[in-house]
């Protein structure tokens, strides 16, 4: 590996169903039942679902009707964030007992670099183990762990003996591991990018491989680079503390489908009052704004449209929305909207490019 890429030791630790593990933490009577956090089969959609509902095909961001379908015996509960933050800061706190370079994701999982920890262990994996206890001991919930050479194999590696255990992926072990997996379980390549793979022939991280920066480039975009590196276990992102927000949005779903525009409007404006609220307490302003708009039958549209210069004020928002709003024609009753700002004044543009020339030297040292 070249001197400008050190190797590192990342634990991904990542929950196990954790909206839904707190759910039976608290309620006992819930436990090895069918269970899904979020709306109920009505209206609204899966938020998380536990391990017993996911064997019927109950899964995040689901609408509830369908989940309740595809599981009769399905029991729903709204969520209940504020409790999830208490018990996701007890977890960080237990992280920063051993690096302060944590990255948090979301409330349930985050990275640690622990090439330099403050237990002076030099086995991640060993730390992965304890830290995985702790947080048993502390909360009562279980956390799975990926533990490898950077963030892109660690997240990986936190899936494959879920629930409630690990994994780690030595450095002599990456380029083998990589080869064998299927496309599908890399991060960063979603159910329409593997299809597409799919119908190129490629099944593997071996079939990546095998395919070249220009060929990858051409039918994958900016997107192209990146899978040529990874495959081959070169993925420079550091664990970054401070993680900086690509995008703020503020959405909405609603008891009843909305057909009316005035209605929208009015329901708009609560949502820039939210989005304005959280772009004050992050201190951050964009130029592009985006209206999403989910309708009754569950299809999605998005409009957007760039500012020439950052916004963060409500009225700016709402005004720019409306326009959205009637751009194009509703298709039909809508049930969900929303409106995001990116393009913020956080956005990193001096971020290093991995050479395309760059070559993995597997150096060894204890994981």
């Amino acid at each position: 590996m070249p001197n400008e890429m050190p190797l590192r030791k990342i634990i991904h630790v990542d929950m196990d169903a954790f909206y839904a593990s707190v759910e039976e933490l608290d309620n006992p009577d819930l436990k090895g039942k069918p269970l899904a956090v979020g709306g109920s089969e009505k209206r609204g959609v899966v938020s998380a679902a536990n391990y017993e509902a996911r064997k019927y095909g109950v899964r995040s961001a689901m609408s509830g009707f369908m989940a309740k379908k595809n599981c009769p015996q399905l029991t729903f509960v709204k969520p209940r964030f504020e409790r999830y933050k208490e018990i996701s800061k007890i977890i960080r706190s237990i992280f920063f007992e051993y690096t302060d370079l944590v990255e948090p994701l979301s409330l349930d999982e985050a990275y640690l670099d622990v090439t330099i920890n403050k237990k002076g262990n030099p086995s991640a994996t060993m730390l992965a183990t304890e830290i995985r206890q702790r947080i048993l001991e502390k909360t009562g919930l279980n956390a799975s762990a990926g533990i490898s050479i950077n963030k892109f194999i660690a997240k990986i590696a936190s899936d494959i003996n879920k629930p409630n255990g690990q994994k780690t992926v030595n450095p002599e072990e990456v380029i083998p591991f990589l080869e064998a997996l299927d496309i599908r379980k890399f991060y960063g390549v979603g159910k329409v990018t593997a299809e597409k793979m799919y119908k190129l022939g490629i099944f593997t991280g071996n079939d990546l491989k095998n395919k070249s920066i220009e060929f990858l480039a051409e039918n994958f975009g900016k997107s192209g680079p990146y899978y040529y590196h990874v495959v081959r276990g070169i993925h420079n992102s550091e664990v970054k503390p401070h993680r900086i927000p690509k995008s703020v949005g503020a959405e909405r779903t609603f008891n009843e489908n909305l057909s009316s525009e005035v209605f929208m409007l009015e329901r708009l404006e609560h949502i820039a009052q939210e989005l304005e609220r959280r772009l004050t307490k992050s201190k951050v302003a964009g130029k592009t704004i985006t209206l999403k708009i989910k309708y009754s039958d569950f299809t999605l549209n998005t409009r957007s449209k760039t500012m020439p210069y950052f916004i963060a004020d409500k009225d700016l928002i709402l005004e720019t929305a409306k326009d959205l709003l009637y751009q194009e024609e509703l298709q039909n009753s809508v049930r969900l909207l929303g409106i995001s700002l990116s393009n913020l004044n956080t956005d990193d543009k001096t971020a290093k490019k991995v050479d395309d020339k760059s070559i993995l030297v597997q150096l060894k040292f204890d994981f």
